[in-house]
């Protein structure tokens, strides 16, 4: 499903910070941030369209799993560095004769002892759901069932759930599910579900977990697509937010649970786009881990119709938090 061309120029300028207290001022000041890669896009161009990722680091090198819209599949790229990326090649084509898998996306991957683990999107027939496959390396995959996983079914959700972010808790031993839902083109809001076996899942009851907030203006009109890490005794996440459904920045919250309580930093959006750059309308689809001393930061950005990937970067542990 391609995005609509928008108008060149986004320049969203306005100063983040003067909605935060001065003690807080203080704090952002000294905070370098996270800083874009200066030969970004990393990946894209001559391939087309390249979005909606995630990324593992093992035995010293980056595994991205991408989304090929040109493709209409998820595809595999390997970098030593993050930054130079191998051909992409195609490791979750589409399935027509299922009928809810025309078109492939949005994956997360989660490498246990017992293999690999992915979640995605099928869309087809103007709706989408979420699939799941399974392999024992990454790059062969095995389809659990002919049918999504997770599937609209609460009002909120609309016709569409999609961009799954998925992770497994040894302690409850229970699979942890945050996705999107609401409209095909751009889902409205962020769920939560658990499952024992990764087929079959129990919504939160609550739904959904994270919505728009109304007063901030660059996510008022919707937040998708969170990327959700557990780190020293918090739950981040890294979500996409909607001005209007053309325009989008990426913002960080955090829960002690995951679920509730989800408090924005003061200083988003932390990735904005760059005016006249190849990410002047908007940046997407934030994926991010832990590596060298520094936090990697993938996103998809875009500068009219075509979508590509770029990093950014911020050094040492601290995610820089400053609740708003």
């Amino acid at each position: 499903m391609t995005r609509r061309e928008l108008m060149k120029n986004l320049a969203v300028t306005g100063a983040v910070f003067v909605l935060a207290p001065s003690s807080r001022l203080d704090s952002l000041a000294a905070d370098k941030g996270w800083v874009k890669y200066p030969g970004n896009p990393v990946l894209g161009g001559q391939y087309g369209t390249c979005f909606d990722l995630c990324v593992l680091q093992e035995q010293r090198k980056f595994r991205m799993w991408v989304s090929w819209r040109p493709k209409k599949s998820v595809a595999l790229t390997e970098s030593t560095d993050g930054i130079h990326w191998s051909l992409p090649q195609i490791v979750l084509p589409p399935r027509p004769d299922t009928g809810w898998e025309d078109d492939i996306n949005r994956p997360i991957v989660v490498h246990r002892e017992d293999g690999y683990h992915m979640w995605y999107t099928g869309q087809a027939k103007g709706r989408s759901a979420i699939g799941y496959a399974t392999g024992p390396d990454g790059r062969t995959w095995t389809r659990k069932a002919d049918h999504p996983v997770l599937e609209p079914s609460a009002a909120w959700e609309g016709i569409a759930v999609m961009c799954p972010h998925v992770m497994w808790d040894s302690t409850s031993h229970i699979w942890k599910m945050w996705y999107s839902a609401g409209q095909q083109y751009e889902p409205n809001a962020i769920g939560y579900a658990t499952s024992t076996d990764g087929v079959h899942w129990e919504k939160y009851a609550s739904n959904p977990v994270m919505t728009p907030n109304s007063h901030i203006d660059w996510e008022k009109d919707r937040v998708t697509a969170a990327q959700i890490i557990y780190w020293k005794g918090w739950y981040y996440s890294f979500y996409i937010g909607f001005r209007d459904v053309d325009h989008a920045q990426i913002g960080l919250a955090r829960s002690k649970d995951g679920i509730t309580g989800w408090v924005r930093h003061a200083g988003n959006p932390i990735v904005r786009p760059t005016p006249d750059g190849w990410d002047a309308d908007a940046c997407y689809k934030p994926y991010a881990l832990f590596a060298g001393g520094r936090w990697m930061l993938w996103y998809n950005g875009r500068h009219e119709h075509l979508e590509q990937i770029g990093l950014v970067t911020r050094t040492g542990e601290s995610l820089g938090f400053v609740a708003k």
